[in-house]
């Protein structure tokens, strides 16, 4: 009786190692399909790839704006800046949203050329099974985050917060007032 109730604990106990250690493997894979699309995102920034990046933007995103008038936008704004490297932090992920703390550094050229980072969370909402970038559009993220409150307690939106090198420090741009 001893033999079995044993054999019992040690197959529970087992059980219970193969459903944590999956539920990790998934969350790993998750985190990781995050991570490679704002690496992808970043770089078609870098490469001035915009037709791919309209293509990578929640639906919601893409019936407001047109592709073309999203394009142009860019283009008008492409010689005001380089980005050099992005840096990606912590990802998480619930469900269908995900939230990426990252660093995108890089050079001002225009109106007078400096060094420059921008530290701003990245907003992911997963459509027909595809992470697609969300940030800066304020409206769709709210109605995600609308729709899952737990999540938007853990992860609030946080302002950007843009640096300017000065010397050898950055120094938070507080803007114009």
């Amino acid at each position: 009786m001893r033999t079995n109730f044993n054999r019992l604990c040690a197959t529970l106990f087992m059980m219970m190692l193969v459903t944590a250690s999956t539920a990790i493997v998934a969350q790993s894979s998750e985190e990781s399909a995050v991570r490679s699309v704002v690496q992808q995102v970043f770089s078609q920034l870098q490469k001035h790839d915009y037709g791919s990046l309209y293509d990578s933007l929640p639906s919601a995103t893409r019936t407001r704006m047109t592709k073309p008038r999203f394009i142009s936008a860019l283009q008008r704004a492409q010689d005001r800046y380089v980005l050099d490297r992005i840096d990606i932090g912590k990802v998480r992920v619930s469900g269908n949203l995900a939230v990426v703390d990252t660093e995108l550094v890089g050079r001002i050229t225009q109106p007078f050329a400096t060094e420059g980072k921008i530290v701003v969370q990245q907003y992911l909402v997963r459509e027909d099974g595809q992470w697609r970038v969300a940030t800066g559009d304020n409206g769709t993220i709210q109605r995600f985050l609308k729709s899952n409150p737990s999540f938007a307690r853990k992860f609030p939106i946080r302002q950007p917060r843009i640096y300017m090198k000065q010397g050898d420090k950055w120094v938070e741009f507080k803007g114009v007032r």
